[in-house]
């Protein structure tokens, strides 16, 4: 009996090992007196955004929400409301692939008017762990896990998003001019959404989720395109 429960024990620690992350400022230039809830992904060569420091993590997890909120948490300890992918470099200075497991992240602090500029693309985002399929104007699109794609959107059109399923969510979402873009996340499972201005997920329909354009902008950075 103890030997199983020895067992049941190193198991499970390994688990949580393998399911470990990290995340850590790995370097700080300077800092912001800034409380703004913003923090958008932004082209920094195309950006006259400040730039403030870096942020490293380490260790993958499915949890991609947890996992935000702590880069949030973390990038609003020096006021940025902005970030980059910085992609690694090998010894050759090629540059590496993005690992899930092991990312760095720039952090900067632009203004209002840069983050938010219009859009009018539409998101929309497999779930973490299973392949998800969407009709979308009666166009299907069949997404595996960790993956996005893209619609440009037209101002003034209607679209008509399912997820063909049994009692599954049908939504309609509308393009106007001027708008910002939009994130939506397909999930089997019905997720509890965060406070409103809080990191993460802040508005629900069955199985087709909104999302907040922080989560949104950072989900884009860590999935897949799927073109």
């Amino acid at each position: 009996m103890k030997i199983k429960n020895i067992a049941i024990f190193i198991l499970l620690m390994a688990v949580t090992f393998v399911n470990a992350q990290n995340v850590y400022l790995s370097k700080v230039e300077k800092t912001k007196d800034n409380n703004d809830k913003y923090f958008y992904q932004i082209d920094p060569k195309n950006s006259a955004a400040e730039y403030l420091g870096e942020i490293d993590v380490q260790g993958f997890s499915n949890d991609d929400a947890s996992v935000f909120a702590a880069i949030y948490k973390k990038a609003k300890e020096i006021g940025a409301n902005a970030f980059s992918y910085k992609p690694f470099e090998s010894v050759d200075e090629k540059t590496q692939p993005f690992n899930p497991a092991n990312y760095r992240l720039e952090l900067y602090y632009s203004t209002k008017e840069e983050l938010l500029k219009p859009s009018d693309s539409i998101y929309f985002f497999s779930s973490s762990s299973k392949p998800q399929t969407i009709s979308v104007n009666r166009k299907d699109y069949t997404l595996p896990p960790r993956s996005f794609t893209t619609i440009q959107g037209i101002p003034g059109e209607i679209y008509t998003v399912s997820t063909k399923k049994f009692l599954g969510s049908n939504i309609k979402i509308s393009v106007n001019a001027n708008a910002p873009a939009q994130y939506f996340q397909i999930s089997a499972a019905k997720i509890k959404s965060n406070t409103f201005g809080e990191p993460g997920i802040n508005l629900k329909s069955g199985d087709i989720l909104g999302l907040d354009k922080s989560f949104g902008d950072f989900l884009r950075m860590i999935y897949t395109e799927n073109k």
